[in-house]
């Protein structure tokens, strides 16, 4: 026992002091990649709109804070270690405050190491989740 908590004061030290979520505001006006977008999620059936952006949640799983960000189609933010990209956010048609899928690409800040690539889907945040130690990073609403 005195042992987990010596491990978790040093985890927690000053390293993990230094480090907060720190949000760097989007750059307008952002190139999307070129290619296809990937397909929307198969659970988006029936007639679906085009937002012109979205706000993702981003959880910073080592001090609990977080940060909402409001990107519009292509634009880009920094948050923390983190650069997210906004590919495009999609709802409902006939529900417009209902279920938003969004397509994001989140890469390291540092050297552009590609992290997550796809699809967020808002009602289910763990099917296509975010595989970060450090970061969570999930689809909150579409912004119409």
């Amino acid at each position: 026992m005195r042992a987990a908590v010596l491990l978790c004061a040093a985890l927690a030290g000053p390293a993990a002091a230094q480090e907060t979520l720190t949000v760097i505001p989007p750059t307008r006006g952002a190139e999307p990649q070129d290619g296809a977008a990937p397909v929307a999620p198969a659970a988006a059936t029936g007639a679906v709109a085009t937002a012109p952006g979205g706000i993702l949640r981003v959880l910073d799983k080592i001090d609990g804070s977080y940060a909402d960000l409001d990107l519009a189609s292509g634009e880009e933010a920094r948050v923390g270690a983190l650069v997210v990209v906004m590919g495009e956010c999609r709802y409902p048609a006939d529900n417009p405050a209902g279920d938003a899928y969004a397509l994001v690409s989140i890469r390291t800040a540092a050297d552009d190491t590609a992290v997550f690539e796809g699809w967020l889907v808002a009602s289910a945040p763990a099917l296509n989740a975010m595989d970060h130690p450090r970061y969570d990073v999930w689809a909150l609403r579409c912004r119409p």
